[in-house]
């Protein structure tokens, strides 16, 4: 047991996907500093109040904090337009030649070679 989990720990993709979380964890701080520090103030400017997360609205006892709402969406937002210009950017890089033809598989190799074995025989 105790081989096969090393041989799990080993395999390339869960070593990828660690190294993923603990950069997505790093990424995630950067852009709560970024809406934080940057965005919040810059909003702030048009309505008056810098803090998102201090905008509530209470009913009865119940205090409802739509503002860190508001900070969490637009963390989202940011992150999920990073994603999407990384894959696009990685997309461009990992392009295929249109003008390349994929490799033929075995199945088609051993076609080809029946094929050519039925035209030999013909002859």
């Amino acid at each position: 047991m105790l081989k096969e989990f090393k041989e799990f720990i080993a395999r390339g993709n869960v070593i990828d996907l660690a190294v993923g979380v603990i950069i997505g964890a790093a990424f995630t701080s950067i852009v709560k500093s970024l809406t934080t520090n940057l965005i919040n103030p810059l909003i702030g400017l048009f309505i008056g109040k810098i803090d998102l997360s201090g905008l509530q609205f209470t009913v009865g006892s119940a205090h409802f904090k739509y503002g860190s709402f508001l900070d969490a969406c637009i963390n989202f937002i940011i992150i999920a337009f990073v994603v999407f210009l990384l894959t696009k950017s990685l997309n461009r890089f990992m392009k295929k030649d249109p003008d390349a033809e994929p490799a033929p598989t075995n199945e088609e190799v051993y076609l080809e070679q029946i094929r050519d074995l039925l035209k030999d025989q013909q002859k």
